[in-house]
């Protein structure tokens, strides 16, 4: 196999959300003697990119952006200790602190902009559901992430992001750290009102967002 006609089946496997396939030419790729960050840019993320597209016109809907993650995820499980092992990591966007906050088991929404965030090219340390206040600060200290996504989908828990934003004014930290929130009651207006730099209503917009705070100037 060529390395066009292999790039060509990675762009493929994410596109169609192939997550053994995606898996499985990574493999071949390491077999081939490709260098992993060409692999990962000149095939699987130029994947992701054109799901995005097609996510945003409207002609892919949530499972295929879900499939689409977790083939990503699927082939830098094979590449990233490859990376590691020749001492050369892909370029890292930013690193994000993520989370369900207190009272809120509700993962779903949450896992999949993880999921996205990581095949774009985002660390990220996912903090689970049911996530306390104080768990939230103690991770922000150790790990130090350029951003904390607060999901919330109960009118209920949704006063709970207010919270972690509040207690995170008090620490050194908020100045050095962006702060998104979504979920299914939270809207753009109640992301101002409480203090938050940003909302995704959708994993792509969340994704986006992350984006953002990454290109702005320090």
């Amino acid at each position: 196999m060529e390395e066009r006609e292999l790039y060509e089946k990675m762009f493929q496997s994410v596109l169609q959300g192939e997550i053994e396939e995606a898996g499985e030419l990574a493999k071949k790729a390491l077999e081939m003697q490709i260098d992993p960050i060409i692999a990962i840019n000149k095939g699987y993320t130029k994947g992701m990119d054109k799901v995005s597209r097609l996510y945003q016109a409207g002609e892919y809907f949530l499972p295929e952006l879900v499939s689409a993650g977790e083939a990503m995820k699927a082939a830098l499980k094979v590449l990233d200790p490859a990376l590691k092992k020749q001492k050369t990591e892909r370029k890292i966007l930013g690193r994000v602190v993520l989370g369900t906050v207190e009272g809120d088991i509700h993962d779903i929404g949450k896992s999949i902009v993880g999921s996205m965030l990581v095949a774009t090219g985002f660390e990220v340390v996912d903090l689970g559901v049911n996530v306390s206040t104080r768990k939230f600060l103690d991770t922000i200290k150790e790990v130090k992430p350029n951003i904390l996504g607060l999901s919330a989908l109960l009118t209920t828990t949704m006063p709970n992001q207010k919270k972690v934003i509040e207690a995170l004014k008090e620490t050194k930290e908020r100045q050095n750290i962006k702060v998104m929130v979504g979920g299914a009651a939270v809207t753009d207006k109640w992301a101002m009102e409480i203090g938050a730099d940003g909302y995704g209503e959708d994993a792509i917009a969340a994704v986006n967002v992350a984006k953002k705070f990454t290109t702005l100037p320090s």
